[in-house]
């Protein structure tokens, strides 16, 4: 039976980092699902990094159509989850659903990527007792999500913890879905 990987996001998701993950997971042969707070069809977001600037600059990119709204997910039907980044993360962590998927996956010690602002959607989670005493990182400006969780932030661009494999930004994604393929394996 072949894998399936749950992929969180909404409009705003980073293109690269929504892309790139759902189009190596179909390239391993899994099936990829998108999920977000409503089944349609998203708006996917270019960051990208200007000399000079201390932060990102973003323009729309391409479309992308969700699979299934977030309320008609059963964690238990998927072996692995994708958080991708780009402001997503930001406005998805308050759907009354993403806790509920999110704790499964944890709890369950299935493989969890969390890629650049990804590690924002944790903020959902009432118990955060996943993350003492673990490693992650995010995009630097994610530290503080990071180590409210109770984590320690990496420095480097990319780090695995167990089954949680997290990165930095998009230029970091041949080695996240690399360790991420890894875990599913």
């Amino acid at each position: 039976m072949s894998k399936r990987i749950l992929i969180v996001t909404g409009d705003a998701a980073e293109v690269l980092e929504v892309y790139y993950p759902y189009f190596r997971v179909l390239e391993e042969g899994y099936e990829a699902v998108l999920a977000a707070p409503a089944k349609k069809v998203l708006h996917t977001v270019v960051h990208d990094f200007v000399e000079g600037w201390e932060t990102y600059t973003e323009k729309p990119a391409h479309l992308l159509p969700a699979h299934i709204a977030f309320a008609d997910v059963d964690p238990a039907l998927y072996d692995g989850l994708v958080i991708p980044g780009g402001r997503a993360p930001e406005y998805i962590r308050g759907n009354e659903d993403l806790p509920r998927i999110l704790s499964h996956f944890l709890e369950a010690d299935k493989p969890v990527g969390a890629i650049c602002h990804g590690v924002q959607v944790f903020a959902a989670l009432s118990d955060t007792s996943y993350f003492r005493g673990r490693t992650m990182t995010a995009y630097n400006a994610c530290r503080l999500d990071v180590e409210r969780l109770g984590a320690s932030y990496a420095k480097e661009t990319l780090h695995v913890d167990g089954k949680l494999v997290s990165g930095h930004a998009w230029p970091d994604l041949p080695g996240f879905m690399r360790e991420f393929l890894k875990l599913l394996a």
